[in-house]
């Protein structure tokens, strides 16, 4: 299978310019033969806690009229967004939905970042979902420094990680970089990053968006200047 992971900037709080966006980029997956795109972390929105905690139409349900284009890419999607719950306090909720539209599986992120802690409801289920012949597990961001849920998803037999993230220019470029080819080589895990590139809430995205294989080797990468999609392919036992 191919999978592209796709990095951008996202305008801030602008669901409509953002899935615009989003659409562009999945198109352009599917041209080059993508089956599965992923997307970073908020991507609807961007990272942008004080727009998305007051502005309760920023919230997305995976049936929400607005997402219809994106469903309709004809490619399987992979998108994180703030997510109304049962709860007054929203959720980063990642979306997978299969290249006919239908809902694949929803995945909240388990382990809320610092100031995320107070603003959102933390998950408390694995996400897993089957497509193409492969078993998939999702983390979010900071998810991917937990041993243990990374254990997990080794455990349930997946054979991909996908990582809708944020990065900065700090930090983060040595991070991401130490982090995910690590999460490859020790659990044995073809690795998706999907990075932002830009100004994207508090920090600049790093973006270096990318796919390594289980030995940690990484196939490929985006730059760290410019929206893009990189994708690569992933073969069952393939290192």
């Amino acid at each position: 299978m191919k999978i592209a992971t796709a990095q951008l900037t996202c305008t801030p709080a602008d669901l409509t310019g953002n899935l615009k966006q989003l659409g562009g980029l999945a198109e352009e997956a599917r041209g080059r033969g993508a089956e599965l795109v992923v997307f970073p972390e908020l991507a609807l929105t961007g990272y942008e806690l004080d727009a998305v905690l007051s502005r309760r139409d920023l919230w997305i349900r995976p049936d929400d009229a607005r997402l219809d284009a994106l469903r309709a890419a004809g490619i399987g999607i992979v998108v994180n967004c703030v997510a109304a719950t049962e709860e007054e306090r929203p959720a980063i909720e990642t979306l997978v939905f299969g290249p006919e539209g239908d809902l694949l599986t929803t995945y909240r992120k388990q382990h809320l970042f610092e100031h995320e802690q107070e603003a959102f409801v933390a998950g408390r289920h694995d996400g897993r979902f089957e497509f193409g012949g492969l078993r998939f597990g999702l983390a979010t961001c900071f998810d991917n420094h937990f041993s243990a849920l990374l254990s997990r998803v080794a455990a349930d037999r997946c054979q991909v990680l996908l990582a809708s993230s944020l990065y900065g220019t700090s930090g983060g470029v040595e991070e991401l970089a130490r982090v995910y080819p690590g999460i490859a080589e020790a659990f044995g895990l073809h690795v998706v990053l999907a990075n932002h590139v830009g100004p994207a809430g508090p920090w600049t995205g790093c973006g270096r968006s990318g796919l390594w294989s289980p030995g940690g080797g990484l196939l490929v990468q985006a730059d760290a200047e410019r929206a893009m999609v990189v994708l690569a392919d992933v073969e069952p036992g393939a290192a």
